[in-house]
């Protein structure tokens, strides 16, 4: 239950904080194009990060046997997922956004059964089942839905498959440091974007724009702390649980998405927030109670592997 409570914290912490960067990012809107944000906020991220790693004297070694599995992760999650999310949200509605983004932890259970082996029950069927019909009640308006265009669909789509398998593959190199992982999955997400990037700041960049308080404080907010404490607080927070369970935190997003939109933007809310929170709530709880792999489990399941690869 200790492992619990820990985790769920952490990951609270990271959706709240990526629920906040929906603000940060619709002020950007019009003078950063999603991809050149990104980018930017990786250069951002990576600042903090290499100072926190010299601090904390932190290793930067990863095996080579595992650079495979980490430069998967960040082509996946860092790259891919990232980028079309953000592209997504410019060609659609934000409702359309965070309904097909909350296709994740579902995905995030399918993942953690077929290649981690978690548990597979009833209860966290009806977990995810519960939590998605909270987010649909928060973030659609039946009296002004929003169809928006198809690619953006797709990319959205692609998006949420991506997270959660990044959010898989981080669970097997636990071993490392979360500040290691993110920081080398952040360069390699940043180099990798790093010709578009240059490219857009020498001919396309606003720089009359890019000075705006608004803008570079939201640059710095999804670099430092979006990115920075957001990546670092979801792969700790999934150390400590299964990511079936792990993956239902994400829901916090439009959440805390919806309530900073009306009280910052002042977009309406709908009536059903309330009720829609409310199956959020249960289906959270409910996910918990139907068990998380215990450490001697997880034990059990490493040595079974490695006899496993021992064996071909």
């Amino acid at each position: 239950m200790r492992n619990l409570l820990i985790g769920s914290l952490l990951l609270s912490l990271a959706g709240s904080i990526w629920g906040a960067m929906f603000i940060a990012v619709r002020l950007t809107v019009g003078v950063i194009t999603p991809v050149a944000l990104v980018w930017l906020r990786y250069g951002v991220a990576l600042v903090p990060l290499v100072l926190i790693m010299l601090y904390q004297k932190t290793s930067w070694k990863i095996e080579r046997k595992d650079w495979k599995l980490l430069l998967i992760s960040a082509l996946t999650g860092q790259t891919l997922s990232i980028v079309t999310q953000e592209s997504g949200t410019m060609l659609t509605s934000a409702q359309m956004g965070s309904v097909i983004t909350a296709a994740t932890p579902a995905f995030m259970v399918v993942f953690g059964c077929l290649i981690l082996h978690e548990r597979f029950n009833s209860s966290r069927l009806l977990s995810v089942v519960l939590a998605t019909a909270g987010v649909l009640l928060i973030v659609v308006d039946p009296e002004n839905l929003q169809t928006g265009s198809l690619l953006g669909g797709v990319y959205l789509f692609v998006a949420a498959i991506t997270w959660a398998l990044m959010s898989i593959l981080v669970k097997l190199l636990s071993r490392y440091s979360v500040f290691t992982l993110t920081f080398y999955s952040v360069l390699i997400a940043f180099l990798v974007l790093s010709p578009y990037g240059i490219w857009w700041l020498i001919n396309e960049a606003n720089y009359e724009a890019l000075v705006m308080p608004q803008i570079w404080g939201s640059v710095l907010y999804v670099g430092m702390i979006s990115t920075t404490a957001g990546f670092v607080l979801w792969s700790k927070g999934l150390t400590y649980m299964d990511a079936s369970i792990g993956g239902l935190f994400m829901f916090f997003q439009p959440i805390v998405g919806t309530i900073l939109g009306w009280l910052l933007l002042g977009e309406a809310m709908t009536s059903c927030f309330l009720p829609g929170f409310a199956l959020i709530a249960v289906g959270v709880v409910l996910a918990m109670k139907g068990g998380n792999t215990t450490a001697a489990e997880k034990l059990q399941r490493s040595r079974k592997e490695y006899a496993q690869m021992s064996l071909r």
